[in-house]
């Protein structure tokens, strides 16, 4: 197939392009290379796959629509993989309005592209906090999701919402993908294993939030290649006559929302326990209040991903530690 992938210099969006390069599909990657975190990373990730002669890439911003349109229209992709977005629920704080530019307006402009360009399916990057205050667990996709505690979660939100109107009128195939706490090597250095494991070897004190009384669905990332790839087949249809238990399929538009999940609630000390452990190095904690605009719990019901490809994220925390251990202590060490 031929596959355009935003957000190929991410961390996710590195991951999944490589497998699919491995597998033999042409790839054009798109990314803006931003300054957000680390660009050395992105620039070694970008680097390993430029070594494909089935890889492209283009430098450029999702806001720029004009560019982003010529990119994919002379690309001509069968799918379209919208990775690309400003992440990070602390962030946001600081820094509101480059979610709205970056995650609704570029967001916007890949559907619409994706319309022009006749692709089979777009599949697009959500996120676990897009469940927010719900207080039910695990969390479903069919549940109402309607009190997001932070900007980002709810520009994440606003592009489900943008992208299901947009099925609708044009009957654009459309896969939410809702990550959990995706983690691993090459990952993302504002994420708290790649903040913690940095802290611990060079012992500084590690930030602890809600003084340590929260759980995460951590989910490894090849688990998430696996998932996403298997999901580019599942194309959502209107009206299809064959009913998948617990689909999250719209009524109205070939439009689906599915969790990227662990199904398992990790408390935060026992993950900071076993990283402490890996490392054969006792942590000093300096324990908070609760952030602004985060949340206690993220749990994933992952039945419909299962139900769908016949597949579930299982790597345990415990394994996928010690793996990003030993690809942070070769890249940086």
């Amino acid at each position: 197939m031929k596959i355009f992938v935003t957000g190929s210099s991410g961390f996710i969006g590195f991951a999944l392009t490589l497998s699919l390069l491995k597998k033999g599909h042409k790839v054009h990657g798109y990314d803006s290379v931003n300054k957000y975190y680390d660009v050395n990373l992105k620039y070694a990730r970008n680097k390993i796959l430029k070594k494909f002669n089935n890889f492209k890439f283009t430098k450029g911003l999702l806001e720029n629509e004009n560019k982003l349109k010529k990119t994919i229209l002379k690309f001509k992709p069968n799918i379209i993989i919208h990775l690309a977005a400003q992440a990070g629920v602390r962030y946001s704080l600081k820094k509101p309005r480059t979610y709205l530019s970056s995650n609704i307006i570029g967001t916007y402009n890949v559907i619409e592209i994706a319309n022009l360009a006749k692709v089979k399916h777009l599949l697009i990057a959500s996120t676990s906090s897009a469940y927010g205050a719900n207080s039910k667990s695990p969390f479903s996709e069919i549940d109402k999701a309607d009190r997001q505690l932070s900007v980002y979660a709810a520009t994440k939100k606003a592009t489900e919402n943008l992208a299901h109107s947009y099925s609708s009128l044009w009957k654009l195939p459309i896969t939410m993908l809702r990550f959990f706490t995706v983690y691993g090597p090459w990952g993302r250095p504002d994420m708290a294993l790649f903040k913690f494991t940095k802290a611990i070897i060079k012992g500084k004190k590690i930030d602890i939030y809600n003084n340590g009384k929260m759980y995460r669905d951590f989910t490894y990332i090849d688990d998430v290649v696996k998932a996403v790839e298997l999901l580019i087949k599942k194309i959502p249809k209107l009206n299809s006559k064959k009913r998948i238990k617990n689909d999250s399929i719209s009524s109205v538009a070939p439009f689906r929302i599915v969790n990227i999940g662990n199904q398992k609630k990790v408390y935060l000390k026992n993950f900071v326990k076993e990283l402490e452990d890996a490392l054969q190095k006792k942590s000093t904690k300096n324990f908070m209040p609760m952030q602004k605009g985060d949340v206690k719990l993220t749990f994933s019901n992952t039945r419909l991903l299962k139900n769908l490809t016949g597949f579930q994220p299982k790597t345990s925390y415990k394994l996928g530690v010690r793996k990003f251990i030993d690809w942070y202590k070769s890249f940086y060490l």
